[in-house]
């Protein structure tokens, strides 16, 4: 999650010092050798903490590989939640999407899509990733109405293929700027398409 500022004491420091370089070390190792032949002790040995340290920080090798992916869709939720619900729902969603991505650093532009990629790599690390989305989904249902409604399921189905879409238009370059205006157009396509004849 984004945060306004460094932690105040020296502890929350060093932990989320030890959390930043567990994650970019990870990223930068399973770009090179690959998710699943890189074993999570490499990991450890790199960044030279225990065992003990990494499960206190991530709860798994692909919990650590998805850091820029969760950070994306946690620091979302908060601004789902910041965000006035007026209007047509996949305005909102749309919104609080571009301003998510407003607020992310230069880090996170680098880490995401090397992320993406290792996703695309690897079949454990996939599934993964979409059980994260799943969870992501259902908590999107249930913050902008019921999650119960078959309607604004399918509504959120629609607005997280069309963020996909965005990324697949994105990914070639990935100039960091870019990512926005490809959200904006796969979002203004979404309506179109829909109704699109054959």
């Amino acid at each position: 999650m984004t945060t306004t500022g460094e932690p105040a004491t020296l502890r929350e420091r060093k932990k989320l010092r030890t959390r930043q370089a567990l994650a970019e070390t990870a990223i930068s190792l399973f770009g090179e050798h690959g998710f699943d032949a890189t074993p999570l002790d490499a990991l450890l040995d790199e960044v030279e903490v225990s065992r003990r340290t990494f499960f206190r920080n991530y709860r798994s090798k692909e919990d650590v590989a998805l850091t820029a992916v969760k950070r994306l869709w946690s620091d979302f939720l908060v601004t789902l939640d910041e965000t006035e619900k007026s209007g047509a729902l996949v305005d909102v969603f749309r919104d609080a999407l571009l301003t998510t991505l407003a607020r992310m650093d230069d880090g996170w532009y680098e880490r995401f899509p090397a992320t993406l990629r290792l996703i695309d790599q690897s079949a454990s690390l996939n599934g993964h990733s979409l059980r994260h989305c799943a969870e992501i989904q259902a908590e999107v249902a249930h913050r902008l109405g019921d999650a119960d409604d078959l309607e604004l399921r399918m509504l959120v189905e629609f607005c997280v293929a069309t963020w996909r879409c965005a990324l697949d238009e994105w990914l070639p370059d990935c100039a960091p700027g870019e990512l926005p205006g490809h959200v904006r157009r796969a979002f203004s396509a979404m309506n179109d398409s829909l109704l699109r004849r054959a």
